[in-house]
């Protein structure tokens, strides 16, 4: 694609993004979406072939940039590679990333219809969240306490990244710390709880990122061509 027709996609969605979050997948259709971006309807089928397309191209692009936001955070960081300050970056880009709530919450209210296509984005994708894989690279490196047992390190890691996405439907707002505060009280509690005496190197850690970003990226492409 040239630059105006990446402009353009840009534009179709964000306005998807707008209008899906504000009314939902059902109450959405392609008109609607082609006037909020100020192009014709014509022009949204030169990029996608239906609503459903808009919409699996705006969930890709924020896993993508969801991704690239967590990952560019902890290179950033000079203790990124710590398993508290990755923690903290990750939570920090979810909460940057609005529609990453979109995803993991699965909200019937705003994807209506779309849970009941067959293979949609869901079903291809499996979960996203922490990976047992990762606690075990980490324990061999040193970041984190080897008599830990890694499935359920993940697990309660996992517990706490969706804990700050469905709290507000448990707790009143005023009774919430602000998002910020929550993030770092969380963070500090993970390097109390998994780091190994010395916190062991954030350049070894940087090291398993990049080697199972680069793979989880390649693994997510591969996932979405699948028919």
């Amino acid at each position: 694609m040239n630059t105006k027709d990446d402009e353009r996609r840009h534009r179709i969605l964000i306005a998807a993004a707008d209008l899906i979050g504000h009314y939902g997948y059902n109450k959405t259709t392609v008109a609607d979406i082609a006037a909020k971006a100020g192009i014709s309807k014509g022009a949204i089928y030169l990029h996608f072939k239906s609503k459903e397309e808009v919409f699996e191209a705006l969930l890709i692009d924020s896993m993508f940039k969801f991704s690239a936001s967590w990952f560019d955070a902890v290179e950033a960081d000079p203790d990124g590679g710590r398993i508290s300050r990755m923690y903290l970056n990750m939570l920090h880009a979810l909460d940057d990333n609005p529609f990453m709530s979109v995803i993991m919450r699965k909200d019937p209210s705003i994807l209506g219809n779309y849970l009941k296509q067959p293979n949609n984005f869901f079903e291809k994708q499996q979960s996203s969240g922490m990976r047992e894989e990762f606690i075990v690279l980490m324990q061999k490196a040193g970041s984190v306490r080897e008599d830990l047992d890694p499935a359920v390190t993940a697990h309660i890691m996992d517990i706490f990244s969706y804990g700050l996405i469905f709290i507000a439907d448990y707790k009143n707002a005023n009774d919430i710390p602000s998002t910020d505060k929550v993030i770092q009280g969380i963070a500090d509690m993970m390097e109390k709880a998994l780091t190994p005496p010395g916190g062991g190197s954030s350049n070894a850690g940087k090291r398993i990122l990049r080697q199972l970003y680069s793979s989880g990226i390649n693994d997510f492409k591969n996932s979405m061509n699948e028919k």
